[in-house]
């Protein structure tokens, strides 16, 4: 049985249990969520987006099998058990060709989910929510029109997963999401607005409409492999702000999910909530907790610590710079940023080091970072941190070595600031 389907049962069960949803490509973030699944023993669910990763390259460069290569890899390094890694597909659909025509974008999003399948992710968050270019631009997409477009990447993928039976025998069959209340990528809300909880007759719309068009079109099983429902619970993030999760405003949606057998809720956008707030989530049937830019938010954080550690500690002619060389690559390669970050020059600048929404993890892999992150990393490997200076920059990292519960090395302290927040995620999934 697929873990998530485990989970399901293990709630009905009476269990209060979930788990994290990691959306990252970024390198040390995985080898921070594997050490630490390695150490826990519990399952780790990482995510690829639909413009992260695509039959195209999207951002990173990577086709879907290359992914799962980068990610095996780490598994194998580490000795992370292989049947404890879940690899997901976040917001497959037509998203990343919405400017075409549905006859292109759909073509398009079918070989999306195809490669998906075929390389092994099993856990798949169908969005098909976005208009396309053909669509009316005077009226919202009707539920039906997303439901049919669903269910076509649906049979895609199962003709998919029958292929793949064919060499791996063992294969888990997929699970499936649907829906997509999620606030628009990249985007922000401001602080009055307060955000929206989707409404449980919207939700139950969804479902409802997702179950008819599955029977019209034959697929009268295919809801056993629906797992999850994407909703709104009404949290968000913007730049400098945090909306928590308030289950008072959430409870009529989530006692709705009490007349839908076998389903859970997904919440994206669960970044930077409190570890009391993400609890709540999962008892309140909230059980799929998206994380994303709050990983490699952390890690950055970790990383301008270090920096300042080497401003202490390495001669000033041998120093990365690191903080003002990532500035640098930022405003040299503009396109993931800037027309996101609002705001006078320096409330940009600031926006650009250290905003939640962490626009700057799009420059993580780029070789011009990578070596500048190399340089950092070797500076400090060739020294020992005085623990009053480790102290004064990195109090959190500090505690756990004096304890000896962690190497002073920049590699572990950096992963480090990672697990803060994957700290707060396991404390709410158990």
């Amino acid at each position: 049985m697929h873990p998530l389907k485990e989970m399901i049962v293990r709630r009905k069960n009476g269990e209060k249990c979930g788990i994290s949803s990691n959306c990252t490509a970024n390198e040390l973030v995985i080898e921070a969520l594997l050490e630490r699944g390695k150490v826990t023993g519990e399952a780790v669910l990482i995510e690829a987006t639909a413009n992260q990763i695509n039959q195209f390259g999207g951002y990173t460069g990577m086709l879907p099998q290359d992914f799962v290569d980068f990610v095996m890899k780490e598994v194998d390094e580490i000795g992370f058990p292989h049947e404890q890694l879940i690899l997901g597909g976040d917001h497959l659909g037509p998203l990343v060709w919405s400017g075409d025509t549905e006859e292109v974008a759909m073509s398009k999003a079918k070989e999306l989910v195809r490669l998906f399948v075929l390389s092994g992710f099993t856990k798949i968050h169908l969005d098909t929510s976005m208009k396309l270019a053909d669509d009316p631009v005077d009226t919202v997409l009707s539920t039906e029109t997303i439901a049919r477009r669903g269910a076509e990447l649906y049979e895609v993928c199962i003709q998919a997963y029958e292929e793949l039976l064919k060499t791996k025998p063992n294969a888990l069959r997929p699970v499936f999401i649907v829906g997509s209340e999620v606030p628009i990528p990249g985007g922000r809300q401001e602080a009055e607005e307060g955000v929206a909880v989707t409404s449980p007759a919207d939700f139950a719309k969804t479902v409802n409409t997702y179950r008819e068009v599955f029977a019209s079109r034959g697929d009268e099983g295919a809801w056993e492999d629906i797992i999850a429902v994407v909703v709104q619970p009404g949290v968000e993030f913007g730049d400098d702000d945090v909306f928590l999760y308030d289950r008072e405003a959430a409870q009529g949606l989530c006692n709705k999910l009490e007349e839908f057998d076998g389903i859970v809720f997904e919440g994206h956008s669960t970044d930077y909530q409190t570890k009391e707030a993400l609890s709540e989530m999962v008892e309140d049937g909230i059980a799929i907790l998206k994380v994303g830019p709050a990983l490699t938010f952390g890690l950055r954080e970790a990383l301008f610590s270090l920096a300042r550690i080497e401003e202490e500690l390495v001669d000033k002619s041998k120093q990365s710079n690191f903080i003002n060389e990532l500035d640098r690559i930022m405003v040299d390669n503009p396109g993931n940023w800037k027309k996101y970050y609002h705001g006078t020059e320096r409330e940009i600048e600031l926006k650009r080091k250290y905003s939640f929404s962490d626009r700057s993890r799009y420059y993580f892999s780029m070789p011009e970072f990578i070596t500048v992150q190399n340089k950092l990393f070797e500076n400090l490997s060739n020294i020992k941190i005085p623990l009053n200076i480790l102290h004064q920059y990195m109090p959190l990292q500090y505690e756990k070595v004096i304890r000896g519960e962690l190497e002073a090395t920049p590699q572990a302290l950096a992963k480090e600031g990672v697990l803060h927040f994957v700290y707060d995620y396991e404390h709410a999934v158990r």
